[in-house]
């Protein structure tokens, strides 16, 4: 078990949009569980009928209650700090930006699937990249295995994208029967950096 408890990065402004994308992904789940499987097949992203549509729609989607808190206490506790720095309007742009590349990423891997990709994690693995880059010595409280420590980010995150790159490589050959889209976390991690990185080079003073 890798995850993260809390960071100690101080915000100057408050995290609308990151609350905001946590209350439509909250509400999106609340109206899924209706018709689940019929939301899941129409709205999911299915690679085999691959559309922009569902490439968007597919972010606010979740498997069940242990899926959706998860995603969104990762968005929770990364997502205010790169909003602050990125600005409201710029976040908002750059978490849907990546969520469509970290779809499209996986897409690459299985275009043929008829099996609907689900879930906010590669958009939120973007702002993961993005973190890694702007707070690279962030201290984050993690549970790492049974035990509670601090960790600098480049660490913490570290381990976690090389864990993403452990079983994507898996899945490949058949490894991992998990159901989880590595390979939309490694995406959306890799450009979330590579933004960032662009970021900081255009502002630096």
């Amino acid at each position: 078990m890798l995850f993260p408890v809390k960071d100690i990065v101080e915000r100057r402004t408050f995290p609308y949009v990151t609350l905001l994308l946590i209350c439509a992904n909250v509400a999106a789940f609340a109206v899924s569980l209706l018709d689940f499987e019929e939301i899941i097949y129409t709205y999911g992203f299915i690679p085999a009928k691959a559309s922009l549509l569902t490439a968007f729609t597919c972010m606010f989607l979740h498997a069940g209650i242990d899926h959706i808190f998860g995603n969104m206490w990762f968005l929770l506790t990364f997502g205010d700090n790169v909003e602050d720095r990125f600005g409201h309007i710029k976040f908002l742009l750059f978490y849907l930006a990546t969520g469509f590349a970290a779809t499209y990423v996986n897409y690459l891997i299985d275009p043929n699937s008829q099996i609907p990709t689900i879930g906010a994690s590669g958009a939120i693995s973007g702002v993961m990249g993005a973190y890694v880059v702007l707070f690279p010595r962030a201290k984050v409280h993690t549970i790492l295995g049974y035990y509670m420590t601090t960790l600098p980010a480049f660490a913490m995150l570290g381990l976690w994208f090389v864990l993403q790159l452990f079983f994507g490589t898996s899945s490949l050959f058949g490894g991992s029967g998990s159901g989880i889209a590595y390979w939309a976390h490694i995406g959306g991690f890799v450009v979330g950096a590579i933004v960032a990185i662009a970021y900081r080079v255009l502002h630096r003073h």
